[in-house]
This record gives C-alpha cells, structure tokens and sequence, in this order.
C-alpha cells in the first residue's frame, strides 16, 4: 500500500474566488495605479496627405499636433466655465477655481493617469467652493465638463480596459461623496455616469477601428512583401529552366563533338583520342550534374521547348506579332550586329518581349520604340511608349513584368531602369556587358 501525501499552498488552498478577485484588483493596480505619474507625452500623429492637400502649406507642417490643439482648446472653455460660473470676492479662491479645471486637463497631454486622479480630487473641492448654484453635487458645470474631457482624452491614449475602470472608479467615488459627503444636496451623478458611458464607449469603438484597420495594413504590407518574394522565385525559376535548356544544349553538342573528333583525324595519336575521351567524360558528367541540380526548379507538368530558345535574330517575327496587335512599333539597330552568348541573346529577347507586352496591357492605342544598340562593351535596349490613346482602358498591372526583367539584367551583372516619361508614357532600358572573349565564343 502506498501512502500518498497531498500538499497544499496558501495559494493552491484559497477560493476560485479569492483568485478572481485577486485577477481583478490586480487589472486595476496595473491600469490606474502602476506608474499613474508617469511622464507620457502626446506624440504627433500621422498626417494623411489627402486631407493635407487641402489645407495651406504653411499649416501642412503642424497637422501633427491637431489632438494638442483640440485638447488646449477644450482647456480654453473649461476656463471660459470657470470664469462664467465662480462669483466671489476672494481672489485667490477665484484664480484656483478658474485655473484648475484648464490645467488639468492640459495634465492629459503629458500625464494622463495622473489628470484622471487629479480631476476626481478636484470635484468636490470645486463643487464646495462654488455653492450650491452651479450644478449637483460634487459635480459643479465645470467639473462636470472638465471630467468627461478628461475621460475622452486618456480613454484615447490607453487600453480599451482602461476605459472601463475609470467608468467603475468614477461611479464609486461619485457614490461615496454623495452618500457621506453631499447630504442635503442634489446629485448629478446619474447624468454624469450616462454621459461618461457614451464618451467612453464612443472612443472605445474608435480605438477598436483603428487597431482594426492597422492590423489590416500590416497583413496587407506583409501580403503585398509574400506576394512581391513569390514573384521573385517564379521569375528566377522561369530564368533557371530557360538556362538550364540553354546550357543543356551547349554541353550536349560539346559531348557528341568531342566523341566524333577522333573519327575525323585519320590515325589519330592515343594522346589525342585520349584528351577527347576525357573532354567527352567530363561534358557527360557536367551535363548530368546541371540536370540533377537544375532540374528541381522544373513543374511537375513542364516541358522543354521543342525549338530553340529565341535570340534577338527572333525580334522581327516579334514586332510582326505585336503589330498585328494593334501595336504601331518602330525597330532600330545601331552598331556592328554580332552574335552574342546565348544568354545574353535569351534575355535580350525576354525584356523586349515583356516591355511590348506592357504597352499592349498599360497603354492601348501608344506607339512603341524598341532599339537595339551593339556597342564595344556590351549590349543596350531601350524600349520606349507613348501615353494611351483611345477608348480602351489600360488594364491594371501587379508589377511581375519589370521585375522579372530587373532579374534578367541583374543575372548578367548589367544595369537597368524603368519610369514613367515626362509625357505620360514609360520608358525601359538596360544595358548587359558583355566582354570581347565572349562574343567570340
């Protein structure tokens, strides 16, 4: 038989309900308790520049601060209040009175906490200083006025659950002071507490909004950051696959050369028979290591292209596609034509192909320049399009085409720009280096 001994805590004998109360006295130290003079200034917020467009220039760099501005100008009619309502002859009473109310609720801009605690002592001060005329107890106009300010701002700059304790606080303390401090006195605490409800939910259902609607822009932010990184790999596996069937191609015909060359040499030395076999081993070996590795960027349902990759001899058969389109293109060529790495010859083809592919989506109706320039160090192209003309819209575009084409460029160490025209049209060029020793290959 085995004995078993139970030990209980302090913590784990206590009530369910004990730890309830404990979870809820601890909600309110933490909320109005925990750091109440903390210094928390209001921090500008963010302009939207479709309001900003419409206000002068010389405002457009203080619209940060409009939540100071409302919060100084409440202060401005809780003096008016003050100064309206307390009639006697003791300056010093009047200046307090007059003052405070203002004064704290400019408190709510640095300290808020700190505002709502100095707001609830105030109230009965400012309730017996001012008499029995100027509203109930110890609700007076102003205090009455100045609270529901103060309530409003520091609901705005906390928790949504600081919101509900000071509701819950300022019903208890209103409730106190009328029960065992206000005999013979009306109350105004019923208005007050309805009032103070509405306030309170009103920027409760704001905040909840605008913590929504953050929330929203940064899944869209992300969305948009996956969206643009999935972009990215589907155009570098589409630049992989064509490369791999490029350079399959090349290390095949180096393979089946290198295995005939002995054939053609009539009794060719073993040196010679030797250095061909090792060149053919070598091309096999090479070719089966570039499918293995290249080859797990290819779709289960991709096939290769049955005729050669396009080069850019391949471009007048694409202007006569794109014209009979619709699209007016004029093709230019300038410098001594040669033929360059089949690469760079892919790739060329790729952007032109993908630039008047824009212009058949983004701008119907605009005519196109496309120019081919061979220089000394390299290749360069320019495709340029006019704005659209004509009843066609424009359709809307997710920016997939200038990136693959930046990743062709970037691929060959070249450069390579795209923007809008000063005339409303867009304009792209690239140039890719390419050095003498490979144009000769």
């Amino acid at each position: 038989m085995v004995d078993v001994t139970q030990t209980q805590t302090p913590e784990t004998s206590r009530a369910p309900e004990f730890h309830l109360v404990q979870v809820v006295l601890g909600g309110l130290r933490q909320e109005l308790f925990h750091d109440a003079v903390a210094y928390r200034p209001l921090q500008p917020v963010e302009v939207n520049p479709k309001v900003a467009r419409f206000l002068p220039k010389w405002i457009r760099p203080h619209l940060g601060l409009f939540p100071h501005a409302v919060v100084a100008f409440l202060a401005l009619i809780s003096f008016a209040l003050g100064y309206e309502e307390f009639d006697t002859t003791y300056a010093l009473l009047t200046l307090m009175v007059v003052c405070t109310p203002p004064a704290i609720v400019l408190l709510t801009l640095v300290r808020p906490v700190l505002a709502f605690w100095a707001s609830l002592a105030s109230a009965p001060v400012i309730g017996y200083l001012t008499g029995y005329d100027s509203g109930g107890w110890p609700w007076s106009h102003i205090s009455f006025f100045t609270h529901l300010v103060v309530l409003g701002v520091v609901a705005a700059r906390s928790r949504p659950r600081t919101s509900v304790w000071m509701w819950l606080v300022t019903a208890g303390f209103s409730l106190f002071t009328e029960m065992f401090l206000g005999v013979g006195r009306s109350s105004d605490t019923v208005p007050l507490l309805f009032v103070a409800a509405l306030v309170l939910l009103a920027v409760a259902v704001l905040q909840v909004r605008r913590q929504a609607d953050r929330e929203v822009t940064a899944q869209q932010t992300v969305t948009a950051q996956e969206r643009s990184k999935r972009t990215l790999l589907e155009e570098r596996t589409t630049i992989a696959r064509e490369l791999h069937d490029v350079v399959a191609h090349h290390m095949s015909v180096v393979a089946i050369q290198a295995e005939a060359a002995p054939y053609r040499v009539e009794n060719p030395p073993p040196e010679l028979e030797q250095a061909f076999l090792t060149i053919r081993e070598n091309a096999v070996a090479a070719l089966t290591e570039l499918r293995r590795i290249l080859g797990v960027v290819r779709a289960e349902d991709y096939e290769a292209p049955d005729a050669p990759q396009p080069t850019l001899a391949d471009l007048d058969s694409l202007v006569r596609n794109v014209q009979e389109a619709g699209l007016v293109v004029e093709k230019t060529v300038t410098g001594a034509v040669r033929e360059l790495p089949q690469g760079v010859e892919l790739s060329a083809y790729r952007i032109v192909q993908e630039a008047l592919s824009n212009v058949l989506r983004h701008a119907p109706g605009a005519a196109a320049k496309v120019e081919v320039s061979y220089v000394l160090g390299g290749l360069g192209l320019r495709i340029a399009n006019g704005p659209a003309r004509g009843l066609v819209k424009p359709s809307p575009g997710a920016g997939h085409g200038i990136t693959g084409m930046r990743e062709r460029v970037t691929m060959l160490s070249g450069e390579m720009t795209a923007e809008v025209t000063e005339d409303g049209g867009y304009e792209v060029t690239a140039f890719v280096p390419v050095s003498r020793e490979e144009s000769d290959q």
